[in-house]
């Protein structure tokens, strides 16, 4: 739904203000995290995303935004992208390229067939080389980069991901001065240093406190020895370094240490 809604709202809604809008995805994000998923958000990750959200308002501001029925429409993409992050850095039983393949296969199907249908009833013809280079293009930006946040989503939590993956447009900024020869703003320099310092801010968030680990089945990404992968692969002494594959946590364990909400730090936090 989210980019079904984004398309409707760039129809009735000025590009500076949606530009802005896209910014909620982030703060969707940390908010659903914090209040619906039990993960531990704290001040810095606060703070982090509102010098993201701050830069991104630099990097795209114009007088003249208003908010109206499409702002409304840009916003709840925003929401439904939000809820997406958070799920996905939640699903433990599947590897991360088959997360992706399953929403790629129905995301992509439903956008493709609705995108066909509403050209058809517009008139636009669409021509096969078109679809493929949209396909080409999506394999990119959406397939290969999903897969990449949701292997760190997993060791991050769904907020701290998104405050990274927030920085690229300022991403997109660094390429085009440097491969497109366009000029440099100092707005874009100020939003440059404000990502910089949300994602610095955002790796720096670790806590520590007693915790309690529920017995578990899951398959992620984890290396060998850490405080919660002791199982014993096929040959002895084998150090397959960082790897992934369906283990068990048969036993329930309390300990202490500084850990990230990721896919072992599930618990509530008062």
């Amino acid at each position: 739904m989210g980019p079904a809604l984004l398309v409707l709202g760039l129809a009735r809604v000025e590009a500076s203000t949606a530009s802005i809008l896209l910014n909620l995805e982030l703060v969707a994000t940390v908010v659903f995290a914090g209040l619906f998923f039990g993960e531990h958000v704290g001040r810095r990750v606060m703070l982090a995303t509102g010098l993201i959200t701050v830069g991104g308002v630099l990097l795209v501001w114009s007088p003249g935004g208003s908010v109206s029925v499409g702002a409304l429409l840009v916003a709840a993409a925003c929401a439904c992208w939000g809820l997406d992050n958070c799920v996905t850095a939640r699903i433990e039983h599947l590897s991360p390229e088959s997360v992706v393949l399953a929403k790629g296969a129905v995301a992509g199907s439903v956008n493709v067939a609705l995108g066909l249908t509403v050209a058809s009833q517009r008139g636009t013809s669409v021509e096969l080389r078109q679809v493929m280079a949209a396909l080409a293009i999506g394999a990119g930006g959406y397939g290969l980069s999903i897969t990449w946040w949701v292997k760190g989503a997993r060791d991050l939590g769904a907020a701290r991901a998104q405050v990274i993956f927030a920085t690229a447009p300022f991403v997109g900024a660094a390429i085009a001065w440097a491969a497109l020869d366009e000029s440099i703003s100092r707005a874009q320099i100020g939003a440059v240093g404000l990502a910089a310092a949300g994602v610095w801010l955002s790796l720096n968030s670790a806590h520590g406190h007693e915790h309690r680990h529920e017995p578990a089945d899951h398959d992620h990404e984890h290396t060998h020895p850490d405080d919660h992968h002791d199982h014993v692969h096929h040959l002895e002494g084998e150090d397959p370094g960082r790897h992934s594959h369906h283990h068990s946590h048969p036993e329930a364990r309390v300990h202490e240490h500084p850990h990230m909400p990721d896919l072992h730090h599930h618990h509530p936090h008062g």
